[in-house]
């Protein structure tokens, strides 16, 4: 049976515990769209060094928070190498590099911040469920990945040699052809680079027959995983 939640007999560390998760949702979400907002054009100088301190503090407050959750950790070793603890650890990087380079001169160091983004996985449990859901079918998913590579490699020889000698500028190696191959088998098709001869139309529509069933294995693969995880989910709260 599920139990009614009180927020009245919660303990003092319960309290707490739901206090940093709402703190830590809260600056997840304002750093992502600090970095966001710094994108657009026309800003003012007094403005992007807003955003630049408002970084700092958020920095520091996941700093803060990192070494809160050791200190509380039962075992502190176990969540330093633990996968939130490394995730904890990547988010405050930029803070120790700013110490190092001008993270305005270097700015793709930024992009450590936006692993900050799975850090909301500890706090929504669909995510958390979407998580164990991956792991019950990472075997399933490495056969689809080893096969799709397999196809991959497929379709760039095959219009490789259809497609050579009619359009030897676009399609000049098999690793050139590679980008075709992605973008067919993905059926996204950007039309940069297609067949002319008829041999290689008749190739191209066999690789794409082949992309709808790629495209839609992996769905149907963490689906039933999903489901399976959700019943689990479901027995375990009765």
């Amino acid at each position: 049976m599920k139990e009614s939640f009180d927020i009245t007999s919660q303990t003092t560390s319960d309290r707490t515990n739901t206090f940093v998760e709402y703190v830590s949702i809260f600056l997840i979400i304002a750093s992502i769209l600090s970095i966001s907002i710094e994108t657009l054009p026309g800003l003012s100088e007094e403005m992007i060094f807003a955003f630049l301190v408002a970084e700092v503090v958020i920095t520091v407050l996941f700093l803060i928070e990192y070494v809160w959750r050791i200190m509380t950790a039962e075992s502190k070793f176990g969540y330093i190498t633990s996968f939130y603890g490394i995730i904890d650890f990547v988010a405050i990087l930029p803070l120790f590099l700013g110490l190092i380079v001008d993270l305005r001169a270097l700015r793709v160091f930024r992009l450590f911040a936006l692993i900050r983004m799975l850090k909301l996985v500890r706090h929504s449990e669909a995510l958390r469920t979407f998580g164990i859901a991956l792991r019950q079918s990472k075997e399933q998913l490495f056969v689809f990945f080893t096969v799709a590579a397999f196809f991959l490699y497929l379709a760039a020889i095959g219009i490789y040699y259809f497609e050579h000698e009619s359009q030897p500028d676009k399609f000049q190696s098999v690793f050139h052809c590679l980008w075709w191959a992605i973008a067919t088998l993905t059926t996204v098709g950007y039309g940069d680079v297609y067949p002319v001869t008829a041999g290689g139309k008749m190739f191209a529509s066999l690789i794409v027959f082949i992309g709808i069933g790629i495209v839609a294995a992996p769905a149907g693969i963490i689906a039933a995983a999903l489901t399976n995880s959700s019943k689990e989910g479901e027995q375990n709260e009765e």
